[in-house]
């Protein structure tokens, strides 16, 4: 069963049971029969926050606003203009979905097309630095290219 230890100054719920999780971690892989499930509130919050920039728009069924539109920009000039859309797009997404979520900071960077045969090009790299709005002092980041 989930408690708060409220002898703690971190207010996470900590869980006494080995046997409970909090979701699913993606993609689905079992590592050394271990369940492919989170255990931590964190853990969770990272799984969801990777899980929405890595979704397009329109792809989830029965949620067709779920996700970030951030595949259109791929073609797009990397320039700051460009890199403030995207800023925008993707915390637009987080206000609505994740509501919970402080972004502290955003890096966005974008492969710059050297040749046919470059595996990386028309790619982006994403990291967001995040905490929780209820306890800002907990820090985490998640790195997501596209």
């Amino acid at each position: 069963m989930a408690i708060i230890k409220k002898t703690e100054k971190n207010w996470l719920l900590v869980d006494q049971d080995e046997d409970q999780f909090i979701g699913f971690t993606l993609p689905l892989y079992l590592d050394n029969g271990d369940r492919a499930s989170t255990k931590t509130t964190m853990e969770a919050v990272k799984q969801n926050l990777r899980n929405l920039c890595s979704t397009e728009a329109g792809e989830r069924i029965m949620q067709p606003n779920l996700g970030v539109r951030l595949k259109r920009f791929l073609f797009e000039p990397g320039d700051e203009t460009t890199k403030d859309e995207i800023r925008e797009v993707i915390l637009e997404s987080i206000n609505y979905w994740l509501p919970f979520l402080l972004i502290k900071n955003m890096d966005i960077e974008m492969a710059e097309i050297e040749s046919d045969s470059d595996p990386l090009r028309n790619t982006m790299t994403i990291k967001l630095d995040f905490s929780l709005n209820q306890n800002p002092t907990i820090n985490d980041s998640i790195e997501v290219t596209i």
